[in-house]
């Protein structure tokens, strides 16, 4: 009925109130989930600092920038590095008069967005709506304070999930699958996602093979056909898993003998 007005030629406010009335009145339109108002603004508050972040390497980048722009040669690893940036500063002949103020200004505005940041994070960790769920979600392997934190302010309630795929669809770890014949072909992942949780889930699977055998083993059992980007994705999907886990059982993390995860 509303793709039939879309290609109508007669069309206005009314007829479409009309039909939006006539499907929400024989139950056709889906539910959609709005989390909480005590949610929303510490999901606000958590995504300001992903913004805070962004600017922070954007002003790294800027004095990297700066430094080949001019010439200098200088250590990637230590450059923001605070006692080895003032050192460059001073004892760096490369370093003329005119790029030292801007150099010093780019690093105070690290210095400043970092000490934000810390204290946004510091806040939410301890909020009192927080702190027990986190606590928890942070007894899985590989799970920081930041992944606890985006998945209790991103996902709200994970009892709306009715199943582990949901939840990982949800996150955007997935894509559509096109079969014909022998030949199975996997579409790229979909953009119809929750960004945020996405990137933080995709940043700390890159680094979970390194704290959890379980899930070092996801990423090897994956990596052996070839694609690393798609062992990524399976220890990420895997960390959804026990995220679903652990938050609908309300207790912390454990690994059983078979290998599978529970809560305890």
């Amino acid at each position: 009925m509303l793709r039939a007005i879309a290609v109508a030629k007669k069309k206005n406010d009314r007829i479409d109130a009309k039909k939006i009335a006539d499907c929400l009145r024989c139950d056709f339109l889906p539910e959609c989930y709005m989390a909480s108002t005590e949610i929303r603004e510490r999901r606000r508050t958590l995504r300001y600092r992903n913004l805070l972040v962004r600017q922070t390497v954007q002003m790294k980048n800027k004095i990297a920038v700066l430094l080949m722009e001019a010439g200098v040669s200088y250590n990637k690893q230590k450059l923001h590095k605070v006692g080895y940036f003032r050192e460059l500063l001073s004892t760096n002949q490369d370093i003329d008069e005119g790029l030292k103020p801007l150099l010093r200004l780019c690093r105070e505005m690290v210095v400043r967005l970092g000490k934000t940041e810390s204290a946004l994070v510091r806040s939410l960790e301890r909020d009192s709506l927080l702190v027990e769920r986190v606590e928890r979600l942070m007894t899985i392997p590989a799970v920081g304070p930041i992944t606890a934190l985006t998945w209790a302010l991103e996902v709200g309630d994970v009892q709306r999930f009715f199943s582990i795929k949901k939840a990982i669809s949800y996150c955007g770890l997935c894509g559509a699958e096109k079969s014909s014949a022998n030949i199975t072909m996997r579409t790229p992942l979909s953009e119809q996602r929750n960004k945020h949780l996405q990137t933080v889930l995709i940043e700390a699977a890159k680094m979970a093979p390194r704290n959890s055998p379980e899930l070092a083993m996801v990423y090897e059992q994956e990596k052996q056909k070839g694609n690393a980007n798609r062992a990524t994705l399976a220890v990420a999907r895997k960390m959804v898993a026990y995220l679903v886990a652990v938050d609908r059982r309300q207790k912390g993390f454990r690994v059983v003998e078979n290998q599978n995860c529970t809560a305890a």
